[in-house]
């Protein structure tokens, strides 16, 4: 599996941004081959994080490239313009009943 992590600072406003990605942006992603998890994390003092592990590689690179397109046509009033990416292999795994 292979993960994707977003780290967003100076949120202009956290509500907004969680309203808009829990209703719009989630089930887009969960539609997306190889889909496997999604987390949106509000951090505090402005800053959000959102974490999306897919089954491939190529299933992610996809995924990344469609999540900087929605968020550039969807948040860009309320996210900064610059973002935080790592991408990696998942090496240890362990999930509910797993």
């Amino acid at each position: 599996m292979y993960a994707t992590v977003r780290r967003y600072e100076n949120v202009t406003n956290p509500e907004e941004a969680a309203k808009k990605v829990d209703e719009i942006f989630v089930p887009l992603i969960s539609a997306l081959p190889g889909f496997v998890e999604y987390y949106w994390i509000n951090l505090g003092n402005n800053a959000m994080m959102s974490i999306t592990l897919f089954k491939t590689l190529s299933e992610a690179i996809d995924a990344n490239e469609q999540s900087r397109i929605w968020v550039r046509e969807h948040l860009s009033s309320v996210l900064p313009t610059s973002v935080r990416i790592e991408a990696g292999t998942i090496v240890a795994y362990k999930g509910k009943g797993k």
